[in-house]
């Protein structure tokens, strides 16, 4: 396939004020983002945004950046906006979507995302990883995956939730939110209204499985940080501080 990497980001954030243009190890969150994406060499990076001055912040360090409307409910669309303007004549036929507060990821977990995309009945890929804390089986802040298992790590996910499923012994999936879309998809996708499960347990990803969608999903061996509070930006540091430069 031919994919492009987008990385969707805006300075709307309540908890943590100016999350995107906040030092992590010396430079932007936004840039220790890109660095990850850069470093899976699978794809053209480019940052979308709705704010000069994260385009700016990704210039300065190399990376490229495309600028969106600011009222975009979500990601997906935001990257749809940016994908039609980098590319009108359809070149890229996927679409890798990397949460811009991702500062950790790690580039093995973009390139098992876009995996499930080598199967052709596919329109969505994802990855997963196994939930090791009891705390976090019956956390509503982590959502799980269940899914069929197709072997080699790879499911075919039946439905995304908060609560602790499926039922009965066995093991329980973290869904992680980065996103491998075939174009196609994601085209249909973004010009559906929000799906009635989608606003139940506000996750986006079950509009797509409500609309026939097939996601497929692959275990990688972590759960990148998100960087939310003041917290977790402090924890980003400190795990960035010691990679090598």
């Amino acid at each position: 396939m031919r994919p492009i990497i987008l990385i969707p980001a805006r300075l709307a954030a309540t908890r943590l004020p100016d999350k995107p243009l906040l030092d992590i190890a010396g430079v932007p969150m936004i840039v220790q983002v890109l660095r990850r994406a850069l470093e899976a060499d699978v794809a053209p990076v480019f940052v979308a945004t709705d704010t000069r001055a994260i385009a700016a912040a990704v210039e300065a360090a190399g990376g490229a950046a495309v600028m969106t409307r600011p009222d975009h409910a979500s990601g997906s669309d935001r990257i749809f906006e940016a994908l039609e303007a980098l590319d009108p004549d359809g070149r890229f036929d996927a679409v890798i979507n990397i949460q811009g507060d991702l500062p950790t990821v790690a580039p093995e977990t973009i390139r098992a995302t876009v995996r499930p995309l080598a199967d052709a009945e596919v329109a969505i890929g994802t990855p997963v990883a196994l939930i090791v804390r009891e705390a976090e089986k019956t956390a509503p802040s982590v959502v799980k995956m269940v899914g069929t298992p197709l072997g080699g790590g790879r499911h075919r996910a039946l439905y995304f939730t908060r609560a602790t499923a499926p039922w009965g012994e066995g093991p329980l999936y973290h869904h992680i939110g980065l996103y491998a879309w075939r174009r196609s998809a994601l085209a249909r996708f973004v010009g559906l209204p929000p799906s009635h499960l989608e606003r139940r347990e506000k996750l986006e990803q079950l509009r797509a499985l409500e609309a026939g969608l097939r996601i497929d999903a692959m275990e990688v061996a972590e759960v990148p940080l998100g960087v939310d509070t003041p917290e977790d930006l402090e924890r980003a540091r400190v795990l960035l501080a010691a990679r090598p430069r």
